[in-house]
């Protein structure tokens, strides 16, 4: 199953049903745009309980087109990593938190 923001926000306004759903919107684009921003800096987002990403730079390189077997040159660029919490790691593989 794919979570996707429109499910979160109906789960939300279920749970909450006193709140209307367009600040849970606004709060949810809110919270995806500071670590968007966050991670545009280079700095780190850590939630706990859940894991912390961060971004990594992958340097310039010669690649390889695996097609044509041509050389391309590959600019470097940020990548985002991401690395679970213990607790989220327990639950998926069912052990005691």
């Amino acid at each position: 199953m794919t979570i996707v923001k429109s499910k979160i926000l109906n789960k939300l306004s279920k749970n909450y049903p006193n709140f209307p759903k367009k600040n849970f919107e606004k709060l949810i684009k809110i919270i995806l745009n500071e670590i968007k921003f966050t991670l545009k800096r280079g700095e780190r987002v850590e939630l706990r309980g859940f894991g912390v990403f961060s971004t990594n730079t992958q340097k310039a390189r010669i690649s390889r087109n695996p097609k044509t077997g041509e050389k391309v040159n590959t600019p470097e660029k940020k990548t985002i990593h991401f690395k679970m919490a213990k607790d989220l790691f327990k639950k998926i593989n069912n052990e005691k938190v």
